[in-house]
C-alpha cells in the first residue's frame, strides 16, 4: 500500500510543463524572478507571449511562484 500523497494545486502541472517545454521547473522560476515586480497576470502574459507557454501552465507557475514569495 502506497503512503505517497497525490500532488495537488499548481504543482500538479509541473510534470507536464517539464515534458512539454523541455525545461526544468526551476528554469521558469528563474524567468519569473528575473521579470521583476510584476502582477500575476503580467507574469502570466510574459510567459505566454515571450516563452510560448499555454495559459494554464503559465498560470500554475505564476501562482506557485507568488505563493512561495
Amino acid at each position: 500500500m502506497s503512503t505517497t500523497e497525490k500532488v495537488k494545486g499548481p504543482a500538479s502541472y509541473f510534470p507536464s510543463i517539464e515534458k512539454k517545454y523541455c525545461q526544468p521547473i526551476e528554469h521558469w522560476f528563474v524567468v519569473l524572478r528575473n521579470a521583476g515586480a510584476l502582477k500575476h497576470m503580467e507574469l502570466v502574459n510574459l510567459l505566454k507571449s515571450e516563452h510560448g507557454l499555454g495559459h494554464g501552465h503559465a498560470n500554475a507557475l505564476v501562482a506557485y511562484h507568488l505563493a512561495k514569495g
